[in-house]
């Protein structure tokens, strides 16, 4: 049998494992361990194990994922969000539809101390549904502004996706931190956009709210500056060069303590309660992409991606429709398993033929944060749509999904938007 039949049989056992609730850094290392064993011998294993696992645990680079997950914890208990949700719905509350403005704004502000979409939505689906639910909002608008404004924590930066991916595909953190930004900001007003659209198709969905005078929404706005200062040191700092993602990261937590402490949140308690939360996360992101090197390397060994690489390019394809149908397959793959195992197992696959289609790997870097931002949002196995759920059960699920499939209509123009126009992309890293 060849390596590559091999490779392809011990993928469909990670598979396998996924599908029976095996969790995602064990589905990924056994077959790694057992393939490589198989393909090779125990030394080989023994310094793959080496190189991959242990060099990497100690990598400088890998700190900048726990800072940034401190800092979002440390922003998540100041209880932040539901300042910024008061404050937009000051200023959009009027607007039919306003609440769902008000929940989408605030959840791309909460983003920008955040870098997790399950943070974001779950900060959001305390509050928003709520208020929502009273004003006689729909729960397929209810639910799809509160995902749909939580997803936006895994694009616009800090994002712990954006770092992981960089790891992996060894492309500079900084530039797609930067990369992400102006996807980001974009992808917020699309959503604007439909939850404008979906209320002139469907006024009963959303009731006017109560108006407000210009000075009390400006006065409002004392709410959104923590989160303001912080992304433009941390951001900013990165952009003109003043520190490193690294430094970026530990700046970030930082300064978030020091909101945390100001507004009189940190007690001993909550200090013990986010470094918890933090060392949990950080553990299961670490066992990921950890687990994924290490079955990236089995599959490299087993020469499947230059096989893929090989028929693919043999077909005399253009590259629009070859990436047209990269999109498809993590859509699909998105839909029905758990979407950073789907990303990172097959990015040694992917990334190699995407860098010979003459793809930049920042550019591709974005889009699929974008991918995995539709796949935590999309039923039957999306993340997001769990999170809320299990903070808001009087939406029920299915109404969720119904929410979540009206906003993945503005994730898919995006795509298209930043492949007609690149530059929407690579202007900030660029310049960086």
């Amino acid at each position: 049998m060849s390596s590559t039949m091999i490779g392809i049989i011990f993928i469909i056992v990670m598979f396998v494992l996924l599908a029976i609730r095996v969790p995602v850094a064990i589905a990924m290392a056994i077959p790694g361990i057992v393939g490589i064993l198989y393909l090779r011998d125990w030394n080989v294993l023994v310094n793959v194990v080496d190189q991959t696992i242990m060099n990497n645990s100690l990598s400088y680079t890998m700190t900048t994922i726990a800072m940034f997950v401190l800092m979002g914890e440390l922003m998540n208990s100041s209880g932040i969000s539901s300042n910024l949700f008061s404050s937009f719905k000051i200023w959009f509350g009027k607007i039919r539809g306003g609440l769902a403005l008000a929940t989408v704004t605030a959840g791309a502000l909460f983003a920008a101390s955040s870098g997790s979409s399950i943070a974001t939505t779950a900060s959001l689906g305390t509050v928003a549904s709520k208020e929502m639910m009273k004003s006689n909002y729909s729960k397929p608008l209810t639910s799809g502004s509160i995902i749909a404004g939580g997803s936006l924590g895994i694009l616009i930066p800090p994002s712990t996706f954006m770092v992981m991916y960089g790891v992996l595909a060894q492309q500079h953190i900084g530039k797609l931190l930067m990369a992400g930004l102006m996807p980001g900001l974009l992808l917020t007003l699309l959503y604007i956009l439909t939850v404008v659209i979906y209320v002139k198709i469907k006024p009963e969905a959303a009731e006017k709210g109560e108006g407000h005078s210009w000075a009390k929404r400006f006065k409002s706005l004392s709410s959104t500056v923590p989160i303001v200062v912080l992304f433009v040191f941390v951001i900013g700092g990165l952009f003109i060069g003043l520190f490193g993602p690294t430094e970026a990261a530990s700046m970030g937590a930082f300064g978030a303590a020091i909101i945390a402490i100001v507004r009189r949140k940190l007690t001993l308690k909550v200090i013990g309660e986010v470094l918890e939360r933090t060392l949990k996360t950080v553990g299961t992101l670490f066992g990921i992409l950890l687990s994924a090197m290490l079955l990236n390397s089995f599959i490299v060994q087993s020469g499947l991606p230059t096989y893929l690489n090989d028929f693919l390019t043999g077909l005399t394809l253009a590259p629009v429709y070859i990436f047209i149908l990269i999109i498809i397959m993590y859509i699909i793959l998105g839909a029905f398993m758990d979407s950073m195992a789907a990303m990172l197992v097959t990015f040694p696959i992917v990334l190699p033929l995407v860098e010979t289609l003459g793809y930049d790997l920042i550019w591709f870097g974005v889009v699929m944060c974008i991918l995995m931002e539709l796949a935590l949002i999309t039923p039957p196995i999306g993340m997001s749509s769990f999170v809320l759920n299990g903070v808001a059960p009087d939406l029920k699920l299915s109404n969720i999904y119904k929410g979540g499939l009206i906003f993945c209509i503005p994730i898919l123009a995006l795509i298209v938007l930043i492949y007609v126009i690149p530059e929407i992309v690579l202007f900030l890293p660029s310049n960086l």
